[in-house]
């Protein structure tokens, strides 16, 4: 690890000693997880690449604060063991794994691997999961001089048409038909470009149609559907029985209606959604794991930004 993040990483852990103060307030009788009985968990992309060059630490602080399950973004450099023992060490439980619809550079697995060897993977790490974080990307995306990549990927995708939406969900089925007799379920993640405009339609809406419910879920990322222009609340009642997952994702108050994947994030609680509309909602059409995340730019140590803290005040 570079010194500067190292650093900066173990000083952003240290703080958390009186972060963790304030998880018995989480714990309260009000709380809105503890009255469902439903733990809350963190995407540990939150956390930065920096998460994985401490296992028993990184796990150990989101014990302090009170997680106890979390989404893995990929085995943060690890083996799946690894990553299994640091976490049941710390008492966090590993419920899904988000894996590339296709082998990407450097990927130690995707869902295009053998459904074998993606059920072995699940299984060291305990996790019944596995979600699908983007559609498939249209061959030769190239990003133009200073345009960003989530800007290069909505340009390429609005280029390939409904065809590239139709493909994945192809894929998805595929992927989700052979992992559910093997006991893993499969969900698909969404961004905001699932609702832009496409002949018509968008690509949420065929993979709506296109994907079958026996064997495709859905893992909901509520700062991406409200950068789309969209209700999260609303959104949530029209996937009822379908949505298994969420991402409790907060924007910034003039956070822009795009469709490139681009946001001006929040740290949870402090930004424009409401949660104690949204959560609730959530559970009633079907959620049962909810991980905190965040996307950058960070304004705020990453580690602090996980806290919870702010959220739980709000019930």
């Amino acid at each position: 690890m570079r010194e500067i993040g190292r650093r900066s990483f173990l000083g952003a852990m240290g703080s958390l000693a009186a972060l963790a103060s304030g998880s018995a307030v989480a714990f309260a009788p009000r709380h809105f997880f503890e009255k469902l009985v439903l733990p809350i968990g963190l995407q540990m992309y939150t956390l930065g690449a920096d998460a994985g060059h401490d296992l028993d630490a990184s796990f150990g602080r989101l014990a302090e604060i009170g997680y106890r399950e979390v989404e893995l973004p990929n085995l943060l450099g690890h083996n799946a063991r690894e990553v299994k023992a640091a976490a049941t060490r710390a008492g966090v439980a590993i419920t899904s794994l988000h894996l590339p619809l296709l082998a990407q550079g450097g990927s130690f697995l995707s869902l295009a691997s053998e459904a074998g060897r993606i059920v072995d993977t699940l299984g060291e790490l305990g996790a019944r999961w596995v979600a699908a974080p983007i559609l498939l990307i249209p061959d030769g995306m190239r990003p133009q001089p200073k345009e960003g990549s989530g800007s290069a990927i909505a340009r390429a995708v609005a280029a390939a048409g409904p065809d590239i939406w139709k493909r994945t969900a192809a894929l998805l089925n595929q992927k989700g038909e052979a992992l559910k007799p093997l006991g893993v379920s499969l969900a698909y993640h969404n961004h905001n470009l699932e609702f832009a405009p496409v002949d018509g339609t968008t690509g949420w809406d065929i993979l709506w149609r296109e994907t079958d419910p026996s064997f495709v879920h859905f893992e909901l990322d509520t700062g991406w559907i409200a950068t789309a222009g969209l209700d999260p609340v609303r959104f949530l009642k029209t996937c009822s029985g379908r949505v298994a997952l969420l991402h409790i994702k907060d924007v910034a108050a003039g956070n822009q209606r795009n469709f490139t994947i681009t946001m001006t994030p929040a740290e949870v609680g402090s930004g424009i959604l409401k949660w104690d509309k949204i959560l609730p909602a959530a559970y009633d059409a079907g959620v049962r794991h909810c991980y905190v995340e965040q996307e950058p730019p960070f304004v705020i140590p990453r580690m602090e930004a996980a806290s919870f803290a702010l959220l739980s005040k709000l019930f």
